[in-house]
């Protein structure tokens, strides 16, 4: 190839869960045709990214009311989903080199009542709800009522998951683990969903919050994936957010969990000074979690460019030998004009930077996601069952 191998000692790897730029060709299987995450929050208001611009964004397609530059900072591209799905694990194990042949089950109607009464047997109690909704509007129908009772709240969503929400001063947290653990065990073929997710929440009728104490219980990802292979070589990785909880903690051999996404960049920023080689990976769920399912453009908006003015001192911050990945794991088009909270199946943005450098790269659209993780592999000398990589497009 001519390219040296191994040309970073680290490699900075930030998932925006959930801004997606676009629809995939494959969108009207999903529901999603005109679905554009970036797209039409660009629309919806100037947006002040100067430095996602800088690094490219407005170069992968146009955005309303930003100029792309003529040489950006970054390389820049998009990325296609290869397996059939649009949530979180699905995205996340591509970009790790895992394709499904089959999307994780999803229950528009609800859990079958066999499974459920096996669960309520497990957990010696009833359950409520066992049908898709927001989180936030089932914790106002039916938070009061849980209290009363001590039932935990099985939902889910368009997603692939299996949550339950208990109010910590009815359920304590350990206790509502110990049921995911349960219904972890339960949910295996055909019921195999992506994830089991704990949703502890606080305060009165009325005024309910979800805290932080979030836990996902993810399927065993299928070897070899990315966090094996670099395991395997004694690649030091740190998982930021839910990274842990989305690999079953594989490969990642310290992690740290979030409360936002300004907490998440405080802790990228604590792992520039703590881990001088390796892998850093981590995901931003605020898009996702608070805007993207709840329809709230302005708030989306809000975000991005929140996270894009911390964006600025990290990238100062970054020494000429490390790598900044950028992308997303699916797209969450908060647009009022589609009715739905669901996920949407877009293409995701892909940016890479590195002061050492020189930028400018169009990486072009990418058939798979595993592409960033193949770049990621190459770089430590090893390499993932799928993806292309992009190393020496990048650091030619």
């Amino acid at each position: 190839m001519g390219q040296r191998i191994g040309c970073f000692d680290r490699v900075v790897w930030i998932v925006l869960d959930s801004v997606g730029i676009g629809e995939l060709p494959d969108a009207a299987d999903y529901g999603d045709v005109g679905r554009d995450t970036l797209g039409h929050i660009a629309r919806s208001r100037p947006l002040r990214l100067p430095n996602l611009v800088r690094l490219g964004l407005a170069n992968i397609k146009p955005l309303d009311h930003l100029t792309p530059p003529a040489k950006p900072a970054g390389s820049f591209g998009k990325g296609a989903t290869h397996s059939p799905g649009k949530d979180t694990t699905t995205g996340h194990w591509e970009m790790a080199g895992i394709w499904l042949d089959r999307a994780f089950p999803v229950y528009p109607n609800g859990f079958p009542k066999p499974l459920i009464e096996e669960f309520e047997g497990q957990i010696g109690r009833r359950t409520l709800a066992n049908k898709p909704a927001s989180g936030t509007e089932i914790l106002n129908e039916l938070g009061e009522q849980h209290m009363r009772t001590g039932y935990p709240i099985v939902y889910t969503s368009g997603d692939s998951v299996f949550q339950i929400a208990a109010h910590e001063d009815v359920i304590p947290v350990a206790e509502l683990y110990r049921m995911c653990e349960i219904a972890r065990k339960l949910l295996d073929d055909p019921n195999r969903v992506g994830r089991v997710i704990a949703r502890p929440f606080t305060g009165a009728p009325g005024s309910f919050r979800r805290t932080e104490r979030r836990h996902d219980y993810a399927v065993q990802p299928p070897r070899p994936m990315l966090l094996d292979v670099l395991a395997e070589k004694k690649i030091p990785v740190l998982g930021v957010g839910k990274i842990h909880d989305i690999y079953n903690g594989r490969g990642v051999e310290n992690y740290v969990t979030t409360k936002n996404n300004t907490d998440g960049m405080a802790k990228l920023r604590e792992a520039l000074a703590r881990q001088p080689t390796g892998l850093v990976f981590a995901n931003l769920v605020d898009f996702d979690m608070l805007y993207g399912h709840r329809k709230d453009v302005e708030g989306f908006a809000r975000s991005l460019e929140e996270f894009d003015a911390l964006l600025g001192p990290f990238m100062n911050s970054l020494p000429a030998s490390g790598l900044l990945l950028i992308t997303a794991d699916h797209g969450c088009d908060p647009d009022p004009v589609n009715p739905t909270t669901d996920h949407s199946r877009e293409y995701v943005p892909i940016l890479a930077f590195s002061p050492g450098s020189g930028g400018g790269k169009n990486l072009g659209a990418r058939s798979t996601l595993a592409d960033m993780g193949q770049t990621v592999a190459e770089n430590f000398s090893a390499s993932i069952p799928h993806g292309k990589s992009f190393l020496a497009e990048i650091t030619g």
